[in-house]
């Protein structure tokens, strides 16, 4: 079993902000999949449902996100989870907007719902890390989370969760490659022209590009000034 916890602050009045991404994310995900009605249970909303041939629960708090962990705790418990099962989805203002990364364990670079989980389950769990941007000075950024997507976000926004819906039972399963692989296609898929192969081709590296774990460089070009020259002429 797995449990996916989406972050964000509940009630309307933020369902469209930046911090909300997390709660966003699994709403694609249950609706695209036919996971169960929501229900309250550890201070959450919580549903379940089968990605793969994995059990999923998907896990909203609804403490505020300040207080994230405490629900996350209480479902780990009741559930006898151990922290490699636990997914959490969440805003990251590190990535640009529409980027998304994969990762496991770490710190929580002052994201005060991470921060709570961490004090409730500690820090080896996995993370989807969704880009929203930084608003360019750390006073800016309690205002920037808590504001609604632009408009003008709504495009890479809905690839982005269509994205993580497509690779969710690769998630469930462990493979961040697949996943990321499935993100990417959405977010830049082949385009058909004259030149789909080289289209296909561009959208392939791009997608092998996303899948890099993070802190993986790419690798230097090795071939000599002659090498590179002798290629002009193939």
């Amino acid at each position: 079993m797995k449990l996916f916890v989406g972050l964000g602050n509940p009630g309307g009045k933020y369902a469209r902000n930046r911090h909300n991404i997390g709660f966003m994310a699994l709403d694609q995900i249950a609706s695209d999949h036919g996971f169960s009605p929501w229900k309250s249970k550890f201070q959450a909303q919580l549903c379940e449902g089968m990605l793969g041939g994995a059990k999923v629960l998907l896990l909203k708090p609804q403490t505020f996100m300040n207080l994230s962990g405490q629900s996350v705790g209480e479902a780990m418990r009741f559930y006898k989870l151990t922290v490699d099962e636990v997914m959490v989805l969440h805003d990251e203002l590190d990535l640009a907007p529409g980027k998304c990364r994969v990762k496991q364990g770490g710190g929580h670079a002052g994201h005060n719902g991470l921060r709570s989980i961490h004090s409730h389950i500690g820090a080896d769990y996995g993370r989807v890390r969704l880009g929203i941007g930084h608003p360019g000075h750390k006073d800016a950024v309690a205002g920037y989370v808590l504001r609604d997507f632009p408009k003008a976000d709504e495009i890479w926004l809905d690839d982005l969760m269509r994205g993580i819906s497509d690779g969710a039972a690769s998630l469930a399963a462990g493979d961040g490659g697949r996943f990321m692989n499935a993100v990417a296609l959405r977010i830049a898929p082949p385009r058909s022209s004259t030149s789909k192969p080289k289209a296909e081709a561009q959208a392939q590296v791009q997608a092998q590009q996303a899948a890099k774990p993070d802190g993986v460089a790419d690798q230097p070009d090795q071939q000599s000034p002659l090498q590179k020259l002798l290629g002009k002429f193939k």
